[in-house]
């Protein structure tokens, strides 16, 4: 695909290495013409440049491929057949904020995802939606954007849109489309959905904090998914939350800029994380995602695609430069930032339950 870019518009390729026969003896040999030449000499020269062409072609390729930044889909599905999984050097010091305050205090928070490496006005991303039927009643197990700063102490700001499991929560074991936020690192501000004031969501909004979603997808089959985003309003510095996978972009609500003052406008790290939640009496942590590895790919393994940031504007541009962040990789895994036409910048996360520690 991409030599045929390169080389413009395709040829058959024993067209292209006819002509080029032609320019080479009429160039380099004015005094002996093809038609001079015996069919064997003419076949022998013919085949010996073909067979330089295909070495150029495979060298281009080599060049390409080392040059770009990130791994195709393709190329991500060839080394998982080879049994190799891509990783990567690079990580991080995100803040992990306490995340189940709602009954309970988990001794264990994992997460596994990629985290821009410098300040952001926010992202938008699909985001496949996997259930957890099997999962104790305190534990959680979801998928989100976070917003956040970069420490974590008592001024501890942090913004959250996603999907999880929670059934201390719900009394059940259904997804749900969750919010949540803190400016005290969940000391005495902040809270999940509408269960304190802060969120204002929109009237007749397509997704209200709290709500069940359904069906979820299943392993090898159904791809289910929703995509949010969750950015700075360039006029009033409001964080605006919206479902983007209508047919149109509809408004769920906004967390007034006042809420979190230390992400006034802008986010110093923002995140998208598959994450768990569960204590140590649980005897084994949750399957985040899927419930299988990032290397199982397409159908098998959670998601987040199409991933887009927003400038200072509320344009949308690619990511470039994202940090690896996987807190537990003995237990839950995240694959490299790939490449597709269809989905645009993503990557795989996952992996199952009776994670300890």
């Amino acid at each position: 695909m991409y030599i045929l870019h390169f080389l413009g518009r395709p040829q058959p390729i024993y067209a292209y290495f006819h002509t080029t026969t032609n320019i080479y003896y009429r160039n380099c040999l004015p005094n002996f013409t093809i038609l001079k030449m015996k069919n064997n000499q003419v076949l022998i020269r013919m085949l010996f440049l073909i067979a330089m062409g295909y070495m150029v072609v495979a060298m281009l390729i080599c060049f390409l491929c080392a040059s770009s930044g990130l791994t195709s889909v393709d190329s991500y599905e060839r080394l998982q057949n080879n049994g190799t999984f891509l990783t990567s050097p690079r990580s991080t010091s995100f803040v992990l904020a306490g995340r189940n305050k709602y009954k309970g205090n988990n001794d264990y928070n994992h997460v596994a995802g990629w985290v821009t490496p410098a300040s952001s006005y926010g992202a938008r991303v699909k985001i496949g939606i996997w259930g957890s039927q099997v999962q104790h009643h305190s534990q959680e197990s979801g998928a989100a954007i976070s917003i956040s700063t970069d420490d974590q102490d008592k001024t501890y700001n942090m913004i959250e849109a996603g999907f999880h499991v929670l059934p201390e929560l719900y009394n059940n074991n259904d997804v749900h489309f969750f919010i949540r936020w803190t400016k005290d690192d969940n000391k005495s501000t902040g809270c999940y959905n509408l269960e304190c004031h802060g969120f204002v969501p929109a009237s007749g909004a397509a997704l209200v904090p709290g709500q069940a979603v359904a069906p979820p997808s299943t392993y090898g089959r159904d791809d289910r998914y929703i995509t949010i985003s969750l950015h700075t309003d360039p006029n009033t510095r409001d964080w605006v939350l919206y479902r983007d996978d209508l047919h149109k972009p509809a408004f769920l609500g906004h967390f007034p800029k006042e809420l979190c003052p230390r992400l006034y406008g802008i986010a110093p790290e923002v995140a998208l994380l598959g994450f768990v939640n569960y204590q140590d009496k649980d005897k084994g942590g949750p399957a985040m995602g899927s419930g299988h590895f990032p290397e199982e790919g397409q159908r098998k393994a959670a998601y987040f695609k199409n991933i887009k940031l927003f400038d200072s504007k509320a344009n949308v541009y690619d990511p470039s430069g994202l940090v690896r962040l996987v807190t537990r990789p003995a237990c839950y895994k995240v694959s490299d930032v790939l490449h597709a036409k269809k989905d645009g910048h993503m990557f795989y996360y996952g992996g199952p339950a009776g994670c300890m520690g």
